[in-house]
């Protein structure tokens, strides 16, 4: 591909022309080829955020969607920030696909951030505070309580806030302290009365309490006043005879980057604990404040935490609105989505081991939370631990929250003498210190815990149970697009199989084999394992879809996951597009390719949903010249088209073979595609437009249809009776 300059598509006349568009020719590292990811992640949270901004949003979700807009920036900001500094600071300059250097992308970032920080106070103070307030829920300030409401939050201050702080100052005989990531802290300037030096104190506000104080919990009143403010109003009491010149809230955010490679199995639990340690000690990546910010203060800070101007953001509110969660959880369900109750999937309803019957009978497609994750995945493997006839179980764990039922699960069929063998990856971000006690949970039980493949992440989500039948042993097994997490099962979209087939159960032993042993399998039969046969297989597929449109015959494919930035996948797509075939990405993150390029990606569709729950479910269909587009292949897996997915994880992805499974699959695709309530078009230049032309979104259609299935299955039962 010639890489030397973008060639241009010709101007073409009025007059219609019966030639083909000319392929246009575009250099492979260009902003002509790929958009900015980091552009990508932040026009995604913009897109969170329009859902706070969306009155037709039940008012406590649209305040839980400001808070996960603000939460999403922090991650933002330790990950993917904090790894450009990282390369900055120590000279390192690897370009983006986009072309640009770390120091251009962090410029970018800053400029895209800014207006995003004022359109979050804007949501807060213009729209969200007023509405709650209508509704009887006030958020206020010191100022706007009474004088009889500041005699309550300060007895509740006396006795629950004040013996907890620990005001810090800074002088010859007390170093600058140690601010942890994400703590907010109230800077103080002080003087002493016989001198006229300042001086620098911060108190941390406490995470340990609540953020939001009740003003008085015996009230039917919903006042709250923010913690922050409270300690803010009563600094007094903390520095009795000094003299207050200014005070100044901030918060500070560390980089969570790793710059350690873990390569040594042995030793790698060992090195994540270590990892850990440092992270709290990291480097400042950004400072925020909040307005009219103390200059000698604001230099001190910048001077002791080694930061420059570039990493400093003025709030013109609230530093944390991922504080507010307590508030969206008030008890007041007229101002929440209406409740929905998962439906449980006919076929399973029968209690204990009738699942493997069911399973052995027909393979089961759950779609959460639509269907019941309870009644289904873990019953699965709750029956397995309890069972008798059930010698082995196998699991791979990234992410389970705490109090697992899956631990617990396992840890009871250990200690029954079942062969229990465990996955835990400890190096799933942010969720180290938790998988570290798991595993360790585990293993006092007799658990065989493994930490996966040297130098990969294992993100695949499977579970293998072998049982001991009358006809000798049967292997069942699920593969997963979500993680085995009991709470993220209740508002994530995602798709589990659970089957019984010999042709895919024997790939999954296999799988299994390689994660725990060395096994150098390349010729999975039908599973695709990365990262050993799935980059070349998908790659392989759109290939196979491009010919087939080459010839004449049906051609389409349609890829839904959360973000999308592989080089190879794109060109591949690029080519696919060139020849004729439709392609709908549905991509709810970031996609670093760009969509209807004259010349060059004119057939390709990518839109993102956003709604009442985060999608995430991966789906992938091929339609591989069938008449019937049913007919076509169905995949469901762990993996996102990232580099880091196909090439340095450990990810399973595993077909859909029975046809009214795959009817299921395109009924979703489907629903996805023609979305036009919670659905974002990209344009060719990496921006998005809300189609925003429906009141009833997807979510709630797949509600309906999965009551109405359930129900009509029901009705078959009676009358069949």
């Amino acid at each position: 591909m010639n890489t030397s300059k973008v060639a241009s598509p010709k101007r073409t006349s009025k007059k219609k022309s019966t030639r083909k568009p000319k392929v246009v020719e575009h250099p492979l590292s260009s902003e002509s080829l790929f958009s900015s990811r980091e552009i990508g992640w932040l026009n995604f949270n913009r897109r969170v955020l329009t859902e706070a901004e969306d009155i037709r949003n039940p008012l406590l979700e649209r305040v839980k969607f400001l808070s996960i807009s603000s939460s999403n920036l922090d991650e933002f900001f330790m990950k993917r920030v904090g790894g450009l500094k990282r390369h900055v600071a120590y000279g390192i300059s690897p370009k983006s696909s986009d072309g640009k250097t770390p120091l251009h992308q962090l410029q970018e970032i800053r400029q895209f951030v800014n207006p995003m920080l004022k359109d979050q106070a804007h949501c807060y103070y213009k729209s969200l505070k007023p509405a709650l307030e209508k509704e009887g829920v006030f958020l206020l300030t010191w100022k706007e309580l009474t004088e009889k409401e500041r005699d309550l939050v300060k007895k509740y201050y006396n006795k629950n806030v004040f013996p907890v702080l620990t005001p810090l100052s800074v002088d010859p005989g007390h170093p600058f302290p140690f601010i942890s990531n994400l703590s907010i802290s109230l800077g103080v300037t002080l003087k002493h009365p016989n001198n006229e030096d300042k001086l620098f104190a911060r108190i941390k506000v406490p995470k340990v309490l609540p953020q939001w104080i009740r003003v008085d919990p015996d009230s039917a009143t919903l006042k709250f006043v923010s913690l922050l403010e409270v300690i803010k109003e009563n600094l007094a009491d903390l520095f009795p005879a000094m003299q207050v010149l200014d005070v100044m809230p901030f918060r500070l955010t560390r980089n969570a980057d790793s710059d350690h490679d873990q390569e040594d199995a042995e030793d790698l639990l060992e090195a994540i604990e270590e990892e850990l340690r440092q992270r709290r000690f990291a480097e400042v990546v950004r400072l925020e404040h909040g307005p009219h910010p103390d200059p000698w203060m604001l230099k001190f800070l910048m001077e002791e935490l080694e930061i420059s101007e570039e990493d400093i953001y003025e709030l013109p509110g609230l530093l944390d609105f991922s504080d507010l969660g307590v508030i969206a959880d008030i008890n007041l369900p007229k101002l929440k989505f209406e409740p929905y109750t998962p439906v449980v999937p006919p076929a399973l309803v029968e209690e204990g081991v009738g699942i493997f019957n069911s399973i052995k009978h027909a393979d089961q497609l759950i779609h959460n939370p639509f269907e019941s994750f309870a009644a289904s995945v873990e019953k699965f493997i709750r029956v397995a631990c309890d069972d008798p006839k059930v010698l082995a179980i196998k699991m791979t764990l990234y992410r389970t929250g705490d109090n697992s039922p899956f631990i617990r699960s396992l840890i009871r069929a250990a200690e029954q003498g079942k062969q229990v063998v465990c996955l835990v990856e400890l190096k799933a971000r942010f969720d180290e210190e938790r998988n570290i006690y798991w595993a360790t949970e585990l293993e006092n039980a007799g658990v065989h815990v493994v930490y996966g493949v040297v130098g990969l992440k294992t993100h695949a989500k499977t579970a293998l149970v072998v049982r001991q039948e009358q006809e000798g042993l049967k292997c069942y097994c699920h593969i997963g697009t979500g993680n085995y997490n009991v709470a993220t099962s209740r508002f994530y979209t995602d798709l589990g199989l659970l089957t019984a087939k010999d042709e895919i159960t024997s790939d999954v032993v296999e799988f299994f084999h390689y994660l725990t042993g060395r096994s150098l399998k390349n010729n999975y039969q039908n599973l695709l394992i990365a990262p050993v046969n799935m980059f070349t297989r998908f790659k392989a597929m759109i290939e196979r879809e491009a010919e087939h449109a080459k010839a004449g015959r049906p051609s389409q494919i349609i890829a839904k996951f959360n973000n999308f930035e592989e080089n190879d996948i794109a060109v591949a797509l690029y080519a696919a597009s060139q020849k004729g075939v439709d392609i709908d990405m549905i991509v709810r993150g970031f996609c670093c390719l760009r969509p209807g390029v004259p010349g060059m990606s004119e057939k390709i569709r990518v839109i993102s949903i956003i709604g009442r729950y985060l999608e995430h479910s991966r789906l992938f269909y091929f339609r591989n010249g069938a008449k019937d587009p049913v007919d076509g292949e169905f995949f469901i897996g762990s993996a996102d088209w990232m580099y880091r997915n196909l090439h340095a994880r450990v990810e399973a992805i595993v077909p859909i073979l029975d046809r009214s499974l795959r009817e299921k699959c395109w009924e979703i695709l489907q629903l996805c595609i023609k979305e036009q309530r919670q659905a974002w078009q990209m344009n060719s230049d990496g921006t998005y437009t809300h189609r925003n032309s429906s009141d009833v979104g997807i979510h709630q259609t797949l509600m309906q249809i999965a009551k109405a299935r359930v129900s009509m299955v029901e009705e078959n039962n009676s009358g069949a009776e």
